[in-house]
């Protein structure tokens, strides 16, 4: 063995006990410096930290450190996580995979992604499909993404709102349907939806709140 490649089995080593370190402020440092001088062989290391990292800041640090590794060498890895038993680790490799925005990973964005139980999961998906989802396809995304509309507190609503605005005016048809919902709640959300989709600058709850009004008198707010 020369020994550059001795070096680097020792910047590989070091990186994979820093990710593990149980201190957060080396664990950053680490994700950071292996996003800055990418690693191949560390890369099924970031995925498996990102499942069980429990800081914020530290997941967003490995999410990036994974985008700036070939899209070859982490979409399949990552895609192999949707189909994991804890929440976390589907929803950071969601995220992760927007960051990317290789297409390859749209038929991984199921149905039951979409509607999972777990909200952050859901959030993350719903992010992750009006990035990747290919021409063409975007009025099946939005149907299924309709069935959501009500869910959750604000934070989630107001994630479901951005990305069904995302996906433009083709969504009116699919608001409209929830308009006439006999539940309240999915009337408010679609209606809010509506108004953030005419004007993004009113902001969610201003339209949330106008939403609240509408249903209260008994109409859907749809314009003649």
């Amino acid at each position: 063995m020369t020994m550059p490649e001795q070096d680097t089995d020792t910047d590989t080593t070091r990186a994979l006990r820093g990710l593990a370190n149980g201190s957060s402020s080396v664990r950053l440092r680490t994700a950071l410096a292996v996003g800055t001088a990418p690693d191949p062989r560390l890369v099924g290391a970031l995925v498996e930290r990102c499942a069980i990292e429990p800081e914020f800041h530290v997941r967003e640090m490995l999410t990036w450190a994974l985008t700036r590794h070939s899209s070859s060498l982490t979409v399949a890895r990552l895609v192999d996580e949707l189909r994991s038993e804890r929440a976390q680790a589907r929803s950071q490799a969601l995220h992760t995979l927007s960051k990317i925005g290789d297409r390859r990973a749209w038929p991984a964005i199921t149905r039951a992604l979409l509607t999972d139980a777990d909200d952050e999961v859901a959030r993350s998906a719903w992010r992750a499909a009006v990035v990747l989802v290919p021409a063409g396809e975007e009025p099946e995304l939005a149907g299924v993404l309709a069935t959501q509309l009500g869910r959750g507190e604000r934070g989630t609503q107001l994630s479901l709102s951005r990305a069904l605005t995302a996906l433009g005016e083709m969504i009116l048809p699919v608001l409209r349907t929830a308009m006439t919902d006999p539940r309240p709640h999915v009337r408010r959300h679609a209606i809010a939806t509506e108004r953030l989709l005419r004007d993004p600058d009113a902001g969610f709850e201003f339209a949330i709140e106008e939403a609240k009004r509408i249903v209260a008198l008994g109409t859907t707010g749809q314009e003649g």
